[in-house]
């Protein structure tokens, strides 16, 4: 290397773009760039927050990546979650480069392209554990890792500049419930070659300790059922767990029940691991949700989606009785396998207030394991890879900054941690890593069908009609004159209850009249000028009344004599 700086030869640089995964829990995406060569690690969608009213989700910009279309060379995918995978159908109607995965990844991905008419289209390509892949100059190896997924992955790029390493979701689980441990083997021996740049699995670095087994959750799942033997069992997880929903489908075997799996995401994921055989069902064991009330409740047990309080999903309708084909009784046994995602906590105590009413029992203690690693986990990475330089992906910002308190106590210079924003350009070399540029990157939402078509105006207007009601002052000008022929009439909705506040509205009505009256008499002609007026005067009117202040939305029609 020092050879090479006399000869003023420049070590290989490479770019690092993370367009989305920092400063939030999901829509994962980061490219990486080298000259004329680029490849994206996932593709994921983030869940709307509340403020975001009427948003279905959230995907990321690629402004980035469509202005250098040419240098894209393929998506590679780290496992099957939503917040990895869940923007491609979006994505790849933009860019469409070849996808790769491992089988359950691509087979998820698969599916949503059908969902999307998407799969004549795209190329994709199944690499196995220990496989190498070439993009352009890029050599990826998809490494064996644990997750709440099977076949999850971490990625080795090797560039020109050096090694890249990115761990994917990740936890080491030395007995997992389908497959192999992680291969700790192949990133001691990465880190034995020398690991350029380490970006690592934030979730859970704030937490002590190591993350459980999966197996751990399967002794509680027996010790549930044998003490509940008399009672109809419901369990809601992750639809893509599916190691949970094999270990929930041994007990229930275990025990002589039926199973039943209900909700839409459970129904397509278990399809899918049981066809490409990542879950093993016993014969006669699955019954259809209609055939439920054939066999008595102490012999069935239901796995359903909505362990996160979602409002659609099959728990939350069975709990508030809307579910057409299941109602919760006082015998019912409820168990909720999943940690409220950050965010998530009211709408989940909602569910467990309305079971509980019901009367059910409803049990949520050590009936769930992380799929993320805690900082044991994260510690023994870094000693196994010695990275140059750390840079944190994957999490909020705190989570970020717990690991660069990791990273530094494991002997990484604080000069080499960096705390990566969304949208920022990273340059990498053997010599320094630092941010040297930054590129468009945020959020579009996706509203139904519209993509993009709803930003921070229209969501403004929203939650402003969310907290303030609209009123809408109708009247009526003859062209030429503009005398005032009909109204002011004054329409209210969501600002005050029509038949208690006539007096109010009459009040009103008055106002605008007299600034209409006034807009007259001053000749003022200019419609704009004319609503503005009017806005401000009910506005004002409004405020001092009531101390509120709804959207006021003027409608002025012509007539010509």
């Amino acid at each position: 290397m020092k050879q090479q700086n006399k000869n003023n030869v420049q070590p290989a640089r490479v770019k690092i773009i993370p367009l989305g995964g920092l400063e939030q829990i999901g829509m994962n995406i980061t490219a990486i760039e080298y000259e004329n060569d680029m490849i994206i690690i996932d593709c994921g969608l983030a869940f709307p927050s509340d403020d975001m009213l009427g948003i279905d989700l959230c995907i990321p910009d690629i402004t980035y990546l469509k202005q250098n279309q040419e240098k894209i060379k393929g998506f590679v995918i780290t496992h099957g979650h939503e917040d990895h995978i869940g923007a491609l159908p979006y994505v790849l109607q933009e860019i469409n480069v070849p996808v790769y995965g491992t089988k359950l990844t691509i087979a998820l991905i698969e599916n949503k392209l059908k969902e999307h008419n998407l799969l004549k289209n795209t190329k994709r390509k199944v690499v196995k554990h220990g496989q190498t892949i070439n993009l352009g100059v890029f050599r990826v190896e998809f490494i064996k890792t644990n997750h709440s997924i099977a076949d999850a992955s971490a990625l080795a790029v090797f560039t020109p500049a050096g090694i890249l390493l990115h761990t994917g979701d990740f936890k080491i689980d030395y007995t997992p419930v389908f497959g192999e441990p992680a291969d700790l083997q192949r990133f001691a021996e990465l880190g034995k070659k020398g690991v350029l740049a380490l970006m690592c699995d934030s979730t859970n670095a704030l937490r002590t300790g190591f993350t459980a087994s999966e197996r751990t959750v399967g002794k509680t799942f027996d010790a549930i059922f044998a003490e509940h033997k008399d009672n109809r069992i419901l369990v809601a997880t992750f639809s893509s767990n599916v190691d949970r929903v094999q270990q929930i489908i041994n007990s229930a075997y275990k025990y002589g029940r039926k199973v039943v799996i209900e909700g839409r995401s459970m129904v397509t994921v278990i399809g899918i691991a049981s066809e490409l055989g990542y879950i093993n069902i016993p014969d006669g064991t699955l019954i259809d949700i209609d055939n439920l009330r054939n066999y008595p409740d102490e012999k069935t047990v239901l796995i359903t989606t909505g362990s996160q309080g979602e409002s659609m999903a099959a728990l939350s309708r069975m709990a508030s009785g809307m579910h057409k084909k299941v109602s919760i009784k006082p015998t019912d046994v409820i168990i909720l396998s999943s940690t409220p995602i950050p965010g998530n906590e009211k709408a989940v105590s909602k569910v467990i207030n309305e079971l509980s009413i019901k009367g059910a029992e409803v049990i949520f203690q050590d009936t769930h394991v992380s799929g993320h690693a805690c900082q044991e986990e994260i510690k023994l990475i870094y000693s196994l890879t010695h990275p140059r330089y750390a840079l944190p992906v994957h999490g909020e910002y705190r989570h970020l900054v717990a690991q660069k308190n990791l990273a530094e106590s494991m002997g990484i210079p604080k000069e080499n941690v960096l705390i990566m924003s969304s949208g920022d350009v990273v340059e990498v070399s053997e010599e320094r890593c630092r941010i040297v540029d930054h590129v468009q990157a945020g959020a579009i939402l996706v509203d139904g069908l519209g993509v993009g078509d709803v930003g921070n105006i229209v969501l403004r207007d929203r939650q402003n009609l969310a907290q303030n009601g609209i009123i809408i002052v109708v009247l009526t000008l003859e062209k030429y004159s503009n005398q005032l022929l009909a109204g002011p009439d004054i329409v209210s909705r969501g600002f005050v209850y029509v038949r208690e506040s006539e007096d109010l509205l009459d009040e009103s009505r008055h106002v605008v009249e007299e600034s209409v009256q006034d807009c007259l008499d001053r000749h003022i002609s200019d419609w704009s000028k004319i609503k503005n007026i009017i806005r401000d005067d009910l506005s004002d009117f409004l405020w001092k009344k009531m101390k509120r202040n709804p959207m006021i939305l003027p409608i002025i029609m012509e007539v010509n004599y």
